[in-house]
């Protein structure tokens, strides 16, 4: 009797289930679009600046791995290089003999790639001149031009007046940010890093360009993005309205799984992200609950939800992350098991800061 009645009757959480997926095929047919079309760009990295300044050497330092010649005297480089790790390869690194280079006709030859370089990279020696007449010259061409760079001050090891070497560049060069940097110990290399990614992300390119990182500087990589997608689903569920944030959630967690899969060079299905996103909603589908609940409390309760959403995305982020960067296979099962043990990390670490 108990069978005849349960037939055809959906539960709460089935109900949940049947519509969070719906919302995903919309979700993930619009971004694995979008995503695809991304890594379908050519991305172009221009090296400008003096020989000697510390190009080649820096690139490595941003990628982890030798992709550049290090080691170059004035007058002794005859070409400008075009770097590709395959030929198959959709990014270009343009690493030019310098502007000043004692072969003329090098540093003309410079000029055909910054207007459409996606990123460049001016390079001011810290333990030479730093900024001369021609560099100050050069750089106000290019940046009326092409707004996309970075200026890398390198060598900051070898001067203990880095503070003041920057204001002077500023007062000189204003506008664009100022990285100094040491290649060779590493200084600050983390942080020109994520702004090279950050210009690349303005126009979809970032997805192309990580895939050029050697694997040991790829997890920084990812925590960035993975604290980035759960600020923004934050902020998202600060939404005062119950439901509203269903779909601009799901849109965030299956585009940051899409970039997880490709920094990490593994396949995601549809099929298999919908049952990981699913899954792992629905199994924490009280707490999916209360968050909607909580946004009919003016103020805290928005607080509350925004903690919600933001703590479970950073959950999903962090778990998948662990199991790509250990080769594990990402099943519903192992995912949920990691999901739950780096939740429980994240709201410790939150009610921490709230105390």
């Amino acid at each position: 009797m108990d069978d005849f009645f349960g037939e055809g009757l959906e539960t709460n959480q089935q109900k949940r289930k049947r519509k969070l997926e719906e919302i995903f095929d919309q979700s993930f047919e619009s971004e694995r679009r979008d995503f695809n079309q991304s890594l379908e760009q050519d991305v172009t990295v221009a090296l400008i600046g003096d020989v000697n300044a510390g190009k080649s050497s820096t690139l490595n330092a941003i990628l982890g791995r030798e992709v550049a010649t290090v080691g170059a005297r004035p007058g002794e480089t005859v070409r400008i290089d075009q770097v590709r790790q395959h030929p198959e390869d959709k990014v270009i690194f343009v690493d030019t003999p310098g502007l000043n280079d004692a072969n003329t006709q090098n540093s003309e030859a410079t000029w055909t790639y910054y207007q459409s370089a996606d990123v460049i990279l001016y390079f001011l020696n810290a333990a030479g001149t730093v900024l001369s007449e021609t560099e100050t010259k050069n750089f106000r061409k290019i940046y009326q031009h092409n707004q996309n760079v970075l200026i890398v001050v390198t060598k900051m090891d070898a001067t203990d007046d880095v503070d003041t070497i920057v204001q002077h560049i500023a007062e000189k060069l204003p506008g664009p940010k100022i990285i100094p940097v040491s290649a060779r110990e590493g200084t600050n290399i983390d942080r020109l890093r994520r702004e090279v990614l950050d210009i690349l992300k303005k126009f979809d390119k970032d997805n192309v360009f990580v895939r050029q990182m050697d694997p040991t500087v790829r997890g920084k990589i990812a925590n960035n993005w993975i604290v980035g997608a759960g600020t923004a689903a934050g902020a998202i569920g600060a939404v005062p309205f119950p439901g509203a944030d269903i779909i601009p959630l799901t849109s965030i967690q299956i585009g940051l799984m899409l970039k997880l899969s490709n920094l990490y060079e593994r396949q995601l299905s549809k099929e298999s992200a919908k049952e990981l996103l699913v899954v792992t909603i629905v199994g924490n589908s009280g707490k999916t609950a209360f968050r909607q609940i909580a946004k009919l409390v003016p103020g805290y309760g928005a607080v509350i939800a925004a903690g919600v959403a933001s703590t479970a995305t950073l959950a999903l982020g962090y778990g998948t992350k662990y199991v790509y960067e250990n080769k594990l296979e990402l099943t519903p099962e192992q995912l949920m098991g990691f999901v739950k043990r780096f939740r429980k990390k994240a709201e410790e670490s939150s009610e921490e800061t709230n105390e």
